[in-house]
């Protein structure tokens, strides 16, 4: 299928990991997981244009946070939809998120996940 639309996500927790992956492909999406941001990066850098939002943990094991994760992403395209996800971080979003970004705090309904997910695609606004 042509009309796919490949989320990348990067989240640690695999039983969080697991939610969201159900959550993206029910609301008719493709979600890549990535345990860390090492290998999300790698991820965006390998396959430039696959996909079309990035749906990121602050928190994460290894070097690189989500924070840098959505930097490297919006080095590689100005535009692309960034949505964070914390349970402990959210105060420095003004400070170290990208502009056009949302951030969902944890614990969140999966199905705002999705919302927020096809608001960014559709270029909407992106709401708080």
């Amino acid at each position: 299928m042509e009309d796919q639309v490949f989320i990348l996500v990067v989240e640690d927790d695999e039983e969080i990991q697991t939610i969201i992956e159900d959550a993206l492909t029910e609301g008719g999406f493709e979600p890549a997981i990535a345990p860390s941001g090492e290998e999300a990066v790698t991820l965006l850098r390998g396959r430039r244009g696959k996909y079309r939002a990035l749906v990121a943990d602050i928190v994460l094991r290894g070097r690189i946070d989500g924070w840098e994760v959505a930097q490297r992403a919006r080095e590689i395209d100005p535009e692309f939809p960034i949505i964070y996800m914390t349970g402990a971080k959210a105060d420095q979003w003004p400070s170290r998120g990208v502009p056009n970004s949302i951030l969902m705090e944890k614990p969140f309904a999966p199905a705002q996940l999705v919302t927020a997910v096809s608001q960014l695609l559709n270029g909407g606004p992106p709401t708080p």
